[in-house]
């Protein structure tokens, strides 16, 4: 397998319990198994992590940053979806 044949993984990584899977990179494998191998060698040498997910960079579909206005202003016309619509009675604490 020539190195242009071999694919892409997109790595994320779990530092502690609670928190979100973090994207830290990327690594070459030829599959899923090796990839956990080769991510766990290159981004947690020093045991910063808790989980690992590799994910094959073709699987990935991304949005245009050009298209930012498109996708995301019909957020803004919505003010039922801001926080600051809802009055929050001062029983219920920090939200």
């Amino acid at each position: 397998m020539t190195e242009k044949n071999i694919p892409l993984w997109e790595v994320f990584i779990r530092s502690r319990t609670g928190l979100a899977h973090r994207h830290v990179g990327s690594v070459h494998a030829a599959d899923a198994e090796m990839a956990l191998q080769n991510a766990r060698d290159v981004y947690t040498r020093r045991g910063e992590g808790l989980s690992i997910w590799v994910v094959p960079s073709s699987a990935i579909t991304a949005s245009d940053p050009v298209d930012k206005d498109t996708l995301f202003e019909p957020t803004a016309s919505k003010i039922y979806r801001h926080p600051t619509f809802y009055e929050v009675p001062d029983e219920v604490g920090h939200m």
